[in-house]
């Protein structure tokens, strides 16, 4: 196993590109078996949750060709209908949308409970209240989901909360139903434009994508395209708040500025120098930062993924901050391991209270889930000395060729091995 040593206070400078969008790409695989004819999918991140999905669809029959190491030709033209195996499901969340998809196409699918990080209840409820609104019957059967229907109707569906999942899972469902499905309280998320926009390419007919109110048409039949996906916002956040802890001018590249407007607007806040262009960021610190309060909201507001990587930055800057999660209130773990590198923070409820500045201080500390993960990073690359980060599995889950990113804008980081008594530590 492996850990991850970085040497903080290097100022960093240069180019950082981003790539392209995890939370699209864990979507478009799955919609991609919809068609009954082959789909490439060109800008796909390098990075373990996409060749997990690629390998679950090599698994049920569909045929996976990687042209390059972001484009994949995929033809699931000879798929079959059967369980996908429980040990690859576990391994993220984003599994559920086979889920939709295959009930989509086969009219029935067994998925074991998906994985992922463990962020607290995440309950599918809504996914589930969809499927069975088009006609499917669903149970839990020894651990597993299994989803039933003799055929998918449309139908009006409210979502009692504005779930990304739940919306995309719906409409790859719905998007060969028959007649007309409704989404109401739709989360808008870039994402979600995403795969409608390839599964329009394909030939679905789908309305008010972007909007609380979304509308599909039933087709027979999806037939191939070619799909780029979008940059991903949230890659491009956290590389935004890590230029903004310990850069002197780094430009941020590929990347849509109008998905990052609540985070741009803190981090001017906060007394960052940010220049936009249409597809790009340079990020300019000043001396004095002054800290500020933010709140997780549903797209437009303030992206729960960013708060833990925000939650470092606030360590740097002036007086008392407070971070509160109202999307996952148990996305809090990374709060003891900054404690460790000499954050002065606390939990109260929901919320997080960071006053500073405080210099943080090189410990060894571990990742509990992707964004802890970059915070952790952050945290390492402002702190005095070397930090020693485990867990780096979760890291390389969503961000692609991380270290080598980082290395190319002057960062101080590196792999090593873990010793035995260290991976003995992370089982307990």
């Amino acid at each position: 196993m492996k850990k991850m040593m970085i040497e903080g206070g290097h100022p960093l400078q240069g180019t950082i590109r981003v790539s392209g969008m995890k939370n699209s790409a864990v979507a478009l695989l799955p919609a991609s078996i919809l068609s009954d004819e082959t789909v490439t999918l060109e800008g796909l991140p390098e990075i373990s949750d996409v060749y997990t999905l690629a390998s679950l669809i090599e698994d049920i029959g569909g045929k996976v060709n990687w042209e390059t190491d972001d484009k994949v030709h995929i033809d699931p033209s000879q798929m079959v209908s059967m369980p996908l195996p429980n040990g690859k499901v576990k391994r993220l969340r984003a599994s559920y949308y086979f889920m939709g998809a295959m009930l989509g196409k086969f009219k029935e699918a067994v998925i074991g409970l998906p994985g992922g990080c463990n962020l607290g209840p995440r309950p599918i409820d809504q996914h589930i209240k969809g499927f069975e609104s088009l006609g499917a019957e669903v149970t839990n059967e020894q651990g597993a989901i299994y989803l039933r229907a003799k055929e998918l109707k449309g139908a009006r569906i409210y979502l009692d909360i504005a779930s990304v999942g739940a919306t995309i899972n719906i409409m790859l469902a719905a998007v060969k139903a028959k007649g007309q499905t409704i989404i109401e309280n739709a989360a808008k998320e870039p994402e979600i434009i995403d795969v409608a926009t390839l599964l329009t390419n394909m030939g679905a007919k789908i309305k008010g994508v972007g909007t609380d109110i979304i509308r599909i048409e039933g087709v027979e039949t999806l037939s191939s395209c070619q799909h780029m996906i979008l940059p991903d916002r949230i890659e491009a956040g956290t590389f935004t708040i890590l230029a903004a802890a310990q850069g002197e001018q780094v430009l941020i590249d590929n990347v849509i500025p109008q998905h990052l407007e609540a985070l741009l607007a803190k981090l001017r806040e906060v007394g960052i120098d940010i220049q936009e262009s249409d597809e790009q960021l340079l990020v300019t610190p000043k001396k004095d930062l002054k800290s500020v309060d933010i709140k997780t909201l549903v797209y437009p507001g303030f992206p729960t993924d960013l708060q833990q990587p925000f939650t470092a930055l606030l360590t740097k800057t002036k007086g008392t901050g407070v971070v509160t999660d109202t999307i996952y209130s148990a996305r809090l773990k990374h709060i003891d391991e900054l404690r460790r590198m000499n954050a002065n923070i606390k939990i109260e409820g929901s919320s997080v209270i960071i006053a500073g500045p405080t210099q943080l201080e090189g410990a060894r500390v571990r990742a509990s889930d992707l964004r802890a993960g970059a915070s952790l990073v952050i945290a390492g690359l402002m702190a005095d000395g070397v930090t020693e980060l485990t867990g780096i599995e979760h890291i390389e889950r969503g961000y692609e060729n991380l270290l080598e990113k980082l290395t190319n804008i002057g960062a101080k980081v590196w792999r090593e091995n873990m010793t035995k008594q260290e991976i003995s530590e992370l089982k307990k």
